[in-house]
């Protein structure tokens, strides 16, 4: 059963209900993948997801980190062999070239790890994504952008969302006819486990131009 993460970004850690559940779900912990989102520049990518998991318990014999000093044929084997898989946040637009490059894709699909994303790294790891000027992105013309594809559907992650409902919906609304969209600003989670979505915290479901928040399953002492 395939088990999805797809995170905003965690500023004081992962609260007692989602490492919970994170614990539950990584069972396997010999090696963990992390995947750039700035491929260029190797120094300290990593570390406030890291300290996330290792927060919650969850520690693992091998730590790699996928970037430019990785030879292509070299990052595939290293998916291949992972126990999790970690789309970083930072940059969308410069993990998606490097997933591209490396032909990362298909083999982060066909992989049995659960695979986790943050901010950007969720953003990547849907079927594909709106990258617009008025969502964020430092760019002049809104492009489509092709995901991993891991499920099918659409992440806006976070996004101050809560102070922007109308422009997220409006801005949204023609991709909303096509695809479903989770969108959330940060300390959220959408976990798929197999045919199953759970949600934690604050996530909106935008669907036919439609928006709706949803009620949040994952819950604890602090969540």
């Amino acid at each position: 059963m395939k088990t999805h993460y797809y995170l905003g970004w965690f500023t004081n850690l992962f609260p007692e209900s989602l490492g919970r559940v994170l614990q539950e779900d990584i069972t396997d912990r010999k090696s963990i993948v992390m995947i750039s989102s700035n491929p260029s520049i190797y120094e300290h990518e990593g570390a406030a997801e890291k300290s996330w998991l290792d927060h919650a318990g969850i520690m693992f014999d091998e730590y790699h980190l996928i970037n430019y000093r990785v030879q292509k044929e070299d990052a595939q084997i290293l998916i291949q062999n992972a126990s999790v898989i970690f789309l970083l946040g930072g940059d969308p637009l410069n993990q998606n070239s490097f997933l591209m490059e490396y032909e990362l894709s298909d083999f982060i699909k066909a992989s049995s790890a659960v695979v986790i994303g943050a901010s950007a790294g969720a953003i990547n790891m849907s079927a594909k994504w709106l990258c617009s000027k008025k969502l964020g992105f430092e760019v002049e013309t809104s492009s489509i952008y092709k995901g991993v594809g891991l499920d099918d559907f659409s992440i806006l992650s976070h996004f101050d969302l809560e102070n922007n409902i109308a422009l997220v919906q409006g801005e949204l609304s023609h991709l909303s006819e096509e695809i479903k969209i989770y969108a959330s600003n940060k300390d959220c989670a959408v976990r798929i486990k197999g045919d199953k979505t759970d949600i934690f915290g604050n996530v909106y479901l935008i669907s036919n131009s439609n928006i709706q928040r949803l009620d949040e399953t994952i819950v604890g002492v602090n969540g």
